[in-house]
């Protein structure tokens, strides 16, 4: 039994790069990284898979993960997800086709990161910038009512502080018309 998600992430990510598969880690655990810890219950991964990587990628996933190749043909045509599950840690990991301009963006902006310091491999993480619009993004779409998406937020501007690009922020908070948003969360997290 694997007891350590990174573990599952790093199965995951080798295969993408065996297959030479741009892929940028997203979701919970990259706002984790920038910001406040929070557990999650899967691994959320923006990956290019093209048509040609489909075969590839179910043989090489297939003898530990439970992976579907008509769900993963049918995700990339369609520009949705599709899940993988790791088969003896029973562990998940959604996996997202860079269908929309901020994955685009969060896989062209990704910087290499060191998860765990026992764990020698790094692997790719969504920039502080791109997680915070994207969930900026996706509290305006669900009615503005999640906490656990504004608290990601407010963790990564209370932990990544200056560091932040934050002309970048505004330049696409405007374009996304979230700019109300991100003016909120900064002045909240004073």
């Amino acid at each position: 039994m694997i007891e350590n998600p990174l573990v599952v992430l790093l199965e995951l990510t080798h295969a993408f790069d065996d297959l030479h598969i741009n892929y940028v880690v997203v979701g919970s655990l990259a706002s984790s990284i920038h910001g406040e810890y929070r557990a999650s219950g899967d691994i959320d991964i923006v990956a290019d898979i093209r048509p040609e990587h489909v075969e590839s990628l179910v043989r090489k996933l297939s003898p530990t993960f439970y992976i579907d190749d008509g769900s993963v043909s049918k995700a990339i045509g369609s520009g949705r997800k599709f899940n993988v599950i790791h088969l003896s840690a029973i562990f998940k990991a959604d996996i997202f086709a860079p269908s929309t301009i901020l994955s685009k963006q969060q896989l062209a902006r990704r910087q290499m990161y060191k998860l765990d310091p026992e764990i020698r491999e790094d692997v790719w993480i969504a920039t502080a910038e791109d997680m915070i619009l994207h969930k900026l993004h996706w509290y305006r779409m669900g009615g503005e009512v999640s906490e656990i998406q504004w608290r990601d937020v407010r963790g990564m501007i209370g932990t990544r502080g200056e560091q932040l690009d934050l002309d970048y922020l505004r330049r696409w908070a405007e374009r996304l018309k979230i700019d109300d948003l991100l003016d909120r969360v900064l002045l909240e997290s004073q």
